[in-house]
């Protein structure tokens, strides 16, 4: 019999109303393929073990859900269009979602590749960036901040680009300013960009 994490429930209950029965429908087609999956979270998000390793994974956003078989490029493929959005792309509704007979079978395959003891490939594309460029803004205001510029220099180049990108990235003016104030109180605190992650 299924076990029900009360933490997917509450994850469930606050996903947007259009999210919802994505995710219902989703945690029920996993517990019928695999009854022995244990619910849980992943980088804050529902994930479903077997044998103690990650099956697969499921998530709410504004606008769309998405799920991720953990072995999906062995067995699905790459059939989703965004990167990140596992192997169904972005889902707005229970429609989008592959039937239950064809989802089981993905599931089944992925749970032989567990029991096989085959790794998930790695989906991380090596690459060699060029030194991210400090923003004028950025470079200002971490200039009037000891502690922040102290942090930011101890960054290496990925986690200076995670703040760099999510500044240059911001549309308009009053985004930009809130970001810019937010990334420096946070790096004179000694955060990384993403830190409420990092517990996960």
């Amino acid at each position: 019999m299924p076990q029900y994490d009360p933490r997917i429930d509450a994850y469930i209950a606050r996903s947007a109303e259009f999210a919802q029965p994505i995710l219902v429908r989703l945690r029920g087609l996993v517990h019928a393929a695999c009854p022995e999956a244990e619910e849980t979270l992943k980088w804050s998000a529902p994930a479903f073990l077997y044998k103690g390793r990650i099956l697969c994974g499921m998530a709410a956003f504004k606008q769309h859900a998405a799920f991720n078989i953990w072995h999906g490029a062995l067995v699905v493929g790459k059939q989703g269009s965004d990167a990140g959005m596992g192997q169904f792309g972005r889902l707005t509704r229970v429609a989008d979602l592959p039937g239950k007979r064809e989802m089981t079978g993905y599931l089944k395959q992925a749970m032989q590749l567990i029991d096989d003891g085959v790794k998930a490939p790695s989906t991380r594309i090596a690459a060699t960036k060029p030194p991210a460029t400090v923003p004028d803004d950025l470079a200002a205001a971490l200039k009037k901040n000891r502690r922040a510029q102290s942090t930011f220099d101890g960054f290496p180049p990925g986690q200076q680009r995670e703040y760099i990108e999510w500044l240059t990235e911001a549309k308009r003016e009053e985004t930009r300013a809130r970001r810019l104030q937010q990334a420096v109180e946070w790096m004179a605190e000694g955060k990384r960009r993403h830190w409420k992650y990092q517990a996960c």
